[in-house]
């Protein structure tokens, strides 16, 4: 009897402790976000639509190393309204201090930059609304890409061709930079900047370092690129919303008891875009007459998939 008495209070342990675990699991189980540049993705126009680049324009695809997105929202449908789906990231704002009709700023200073090489957001899947989600929109904020370019009519050196460079692109519909480091140079900027607004620093190598510098613009007003495939949600003008479908429905019903692991790939396809005033499919830039140098039209990102 005594026997028979201990096995069952063992027995007891032994399945109070696995309720107890199993319990653990479903409170810890969480989906993470990882993103993926892709430069061989489809490239898309803002309709989601295959986009070629017009005559009087060349294009490159950029190495890239950071994104910042400002919010990430899961969609159920292609119906679903703008910002009407479930939240489960977004970034600090602050108010705007210039005249540009926004009353806020994204928040540069706080916001997260992620890149391939480790998960960008973890949430706990309990704290996911329940559904099946068929699509996500991801609000880009920020860029951070490698470029090749020729910089031309250099006193005394003349003109270097094929360098290397970096640009930070900022995207969202506008976002409040007080410092900035682009690679290994950093500005004061201390404004808030509309979408389009871009900073670039050369990375030359000796014996042609003293000549590195940092060169700053903007893209046109709403000529930015920003795919959504689903005309019945629109985007805002002047937000860097991106729209995409996941390869399969995801669905989320609280009740997972492992991880979800999504992936965001964005397409990077020639996604830098400019005006190629002499026609040689590269970006050209003038040292000593800033009018001579070939302007940035688009540097928006070419389409957006995620899978898990």
């Amino acid at each position: 009897m005594k026997s028979i008495f201990l096995f069952l209070i063992t027995g007891s342990i032994v399945f109070f402790s696995c309720t107890k675990e199993s319990q653990e699991d479903l409170n810890d189980a969480k989906v993470t976000f990882s993103f993926k540049f892709d430069e061989t993705q489809d490239r898309l126009d803002s309709f989601g639509q295959p986009s070629s680049i017009p005559s009087e324009n060349a294009a490159l695809s950029p190495s890239f190393s950071q994104l910042s997105p400002h919010f990430i929202e899961l969609v159920p449908s292609a119906l679903t309204p703008y910002q009407s789906g479930a939240f489960i990231y977004k970034g600090a704002e602050v108010p705007a201090n210039n005249s540009n009709n926004f009353s806020t700023a994204i928040d540069f200073d706080n916001a997260i930059l992620g890149d391939e090489t480790a998960p960008f957001l973890e949430v706990p899947l309990k704290d996911i609304q329940a559904g099946v989600y068929n699509h996500l929109r991801v609000s880009v904020a920020y860029q951070n890409y490698e470029v090749k370019y020729n910089l031309n009519n250099i006193p005394v050196v003349g003109d270097l061709k094929e360098e290397s460079g970096t640009i930070g692109s900022f995207v969202g519909y506008n976002t409040q930079i007080n410092k900035l480091k682009i690679f290994s140079e950093e500005i004061d900027v201390n404004d808030a900047k509309l979408q389009g607004y871009w900073a670039f620093e050369t990375q030359f190598a000796p014996p042609f370092t003293a000549y590195n510098q940092v060169l700053t613009g903007s893209a046109p007003a709403n000529a930015t690129t920003v795919v959504n495939p689903f005309p019945s949600s629109p985007i805002p003008l002047g937000s860097c919303v991106v729209s995409g479908s996941f390869d399969a429905p995801l669905t989320i019903t609280g009740a997972e008891t492992e991880d979800i692991h999504i992936t965001i790939s964005f397409s990077t396809n020639k996604s830098f875009e400019w005006k190629d005033l002499n026609g040689n499919n590269e970006w050209d830039l003038d040292a000593q007459n800033p009018n001579d140098s070939e302007p940035v039209v688009d540097m928006g990102l070419r389409g957006m998939k995620a899978f898990f």
